[in-house]
């Protein structure tokens, strides 16, 4: 879940002038398809909402396997709609990993983020998404671009990060890696 694809081709984001500079926040699932680590007909790209540099963007990121959910999609389809994307394109019994950019979220929410995009979903529609994800076989996640420095006085970003890990921590203690530690002395081990 992201405002942007990350999937440019380094020539195309940042001209790539060396190896080293041709990896960054925008071309990171570029190189991971190029490397095989992503499974094709798996992955999904949810929220996004970002100004494109041309077609070749749509176009890189289906050579990099991903489906597109827009974050306007949202105003059509409904939550339960994205949801129903999200589960058709992952399912239910393969290893999933969530990468949540909190730039998911509308600057007004999560302002404290390195490249904000109007025009997200409020955090109550993105807990409500996640919770609609309850079920499928999360083995990990990850929740980045939170730039604390940045935040509000009343930290927006901070808490709306920490809601979202709240969600992602519910579902595998329920149901993922984490559920031999659901209730910890009643004969279950935690190991």
């Amino acid at each position: 879940m992201a405002a942007r694809r990350d999937t440019w081709r380094p020539k195309v984001f940042g001209g790539a002038p060396s190896k080293i500079a041709s990896i960054n926040h925008g071309t990171y699932f570029y190189h991971a398809a190029q490397e095989g680590l992503l499974a094709n007909d798996t992955n999904i790209h949810a929220g996004i909402r970002t100004t494109i540099s041309g077609p070749s963007d749509y176009e890189n990121d289906g050579y990099c396997g991903f489906e597109i959910v827009e974050a306007r999609e949202i105003d059509i389809i409904g939550i339960d709609g994205i949801i129903k994307k999200i589960r058709d394109r992952v399912g239910s019994e393969r290893p999933v990993y969530w990468s949540i950019d909190i730039d998911t979220l509308d600057p007004a929410f999560a302002p404290a983020t390195g490249t904000p995009e109007t025009g997200g979903w409020s955090t109550r529609e993105l807990r409500t998404i996640l919770r609609g994800l309850d079920g499928i076989n999360l083995i990990g996640a990850d929740i980045v671009e939170v730039a604390p420095a940045y935040d509000t006085n009343a930290e927006h970003t901070t808490m709306a990060a920490a809601d979202a890990l709240y969600e992602v921590l519910t579902i595998m203690v329920k149901s993922g890696p984490l559920s031999g530690m659901a209730n910890p002395g009643k004969g279950e081990t935690t190991g």
